[in-house]
């Protein structure tokens, strides 16, 4: 565990911070379709990533208010990337899923962006690369904790 009090553990978790807060706005950049928001992007992944979802459980995975997630949900449907279906125990509800064309674009989104940081890592010796790939199962496991 980092030792805040520690100068080189500050250094490093101030360098994490830094470096991911810049690389992640620069992959927002490199996006597919301009008229959806980050958060529509968001759900979007969220619903691919886990599949299926109420409107109440994105809202929980998304850290927003439901009344939110609801407009989000609308928007996404008007834009034929989600669609709402029954659900299947409880029929007042409804179950949120992706379509095809959420799929296509996420898939196009992922494209463009792994091609941005493969670009970025060209710029790397051999030596970096190696703790790159070392470093992003740990990047990887921090993002879902």
């Amino acid at each position: 565990m980092p030792d805040l009090d520690h100068g080189d553990d500050v250094a490093a978790v101030n360098a994490l911070r830094s470096g991911v807060m810049r690389l992640s706005r620069r992959l927002k950049h490199q996006r597919v379709d301009e008229s959806l928001s980050p958060t529509e992007i968001s759900v979007l992944g969220t619903l691919a990533r886990c599949g299926s979802a109420t409107p109440g459980e994105l809202a929980r995975k998304e850290h927003v208010q439901p009344p939110s997630m609801t407009r989000i949900v609308a928007l996404l449907e008007t834009k034929g990337l989600v669609s709402l279906e029954p659900h299947p125990e409880d029929r007042r509800q409804k179950v949120v899923k992706q379509t095809e064309q959420a799929e296509v674009m996420l898939e196009e989104a992922r494209r463009k962006r792994n091609e941005f940081l493969a670009a970025l890592a060209d710029g790397l010796d051999e030596d970096e690369w190696a703790k790159l790939r070392a470093a992003a199962p740990v990047l990887e496991k921090l993002a879902h904790l």
